[in-house]
């Protein structure tokens, strides 16, 4: 199934529903095959063109990046200045304030909020994050994201302001992107500020689950294993708590940053996972089926939510376009919420 990914706006690429860095797995997307409507599109070229999986390297200062001037205190938004045009071959990064926070690993999810230029004209392509309501949740991935804007991340601390500029072969390439109007071979300024590591698992303070519902098990590491009772399963969507959190409460149209997995009712088994797999995912509660939508709505950030959703809030009569989700299929999924921004 192709499902949604980490919703970075401008850092990776959309594909049907939701941005996508490639074509990896995530919650449930909505579409006209399913009970939802389609997503509207947004803005960058995918990151599988560029991506790789091997070490990130931990970028240093050169001239270029020292070049990048970044005036501004606290947390709001930056002005940003640089020459132009600007270019680089390699990835350079400079620390405009210094954090004493822990320093970010590649296969973090970091939260941030960044602003985005292109070194050639000077313009601004990209800002957001600069609220604690609107932050990113930005995994340290470059099968994910951009190399380069992992690049612009990784070995940095929490709590630094980072200017970097990064080739365009570590991001919109040859090619450029129209949708954001950067030209082929265009390097990019990337300035962000880097607010703390995110989690990868619910925090909240744990609660019995309703009589009927599966059992959940959590390994170590907080991923789920589910057992399916053996009964019918609900006709209507049924929602309960597992965790409770205290954090921010998730609203209609936020993006939200969970981990997942996906149990069929019928089979007991496993259909899709963030767990081991691409981990923290982000995507909007209006970019997926309709049930995995609602159960996100009204909770709050820290919560770890069970969700029965029968065909009617999943992929309806039709099932999912592959065939491994049935018409009659009933989904089962268990939701850490780890962090939400209003769009």
């Amino acid at each position: 199934m192709h499902l949604p990914h980490r919703l970075l706006p401008a850092l990776v690429a959309l594909s049907g529903a939701v941005l996508l860095a490639g074509c990896s797995s995530a919650a449930p997307k909505a579409s006209t095959s399913a009970t939802g409507p389609s997503a509207s599109s947004a803005s960058a070229p995918s990151a599988s063109t560029a991506a790789t999986t091997g070490p990130l390297s931990c970028p240093t200062s050169g001239p270029e990046s020292a070049a990048v001037k970044v005036t501004g205190t606290g947390s709001t938004e930056p002005t940003v200045s640089f020459p132009t045009p600007t270019k680089v071959t390699t990835t350079e990064r400079s620390t405009i304030r210094s954090g004493s926070g822990a320093t970010v690993k590649q296969g973090d999810s970091v939260s941030l909020a960044y602003a985005m230029y292109d070194a050639t004209t000077g313009k601004k392509l990209d800002s957001r994050g600069w609220s604690a309501k609107s932050r990113v949740v930005f995994p340290v991935d470059a099968a994910q994201v951009l190399p380069g804007f992992a690049e612009s991340i990784v070995c940095a601390r929490e709590g630094d302001r980072v200017a970097a500029v990064i080739p365009a072969s570590k991001a919109f390439g040859t090619a450029g992107s129209k949708q954001i109007a950067v030209a082929g071979g265009d390097s990019i300024v990337f300035v962000a500020d880097i607010v703390g590591l995110s989690p990868t698992r619910a925090t909240g303070v744990s609660k019995a689950l309703p009589t009927g519902f599966p059992q959940v098990t959590l390994a170590s590491t907080g991923a789920p294993t589910v057992k399916i009772p053996a009964t019918a399963p609900p006709k209507t969507l049924e929602i309960a708590d597992s965790k409770v959190g205290t954090g921010a409460t998730v609203q209609t149209g936020d993006t939200v940053t969970v981990q997942y997995q996906g149990v069929l009712w019928r089979t007991g088994s496993v259909f899709d996972q963030s767990w081991g797999k691409t981990g923290p995912t982000s995507f909007a509660t209006t970019q997926v089926v309709p049930g995995f939508g609602k159960a996100l709505v009204g909770q709050k950030v820290g919560s770890q939510v069970v969700a029965i959703l029968p065909p009617s809030e999943g992929y309806g009569t039709t099932g999912s376009s592959d065939g491994s989700i049935k018409g009659t299929d009933t989904m089962v999924f268990v939701i850490d919420i780890l962090a939400t921004a209003a769009k």
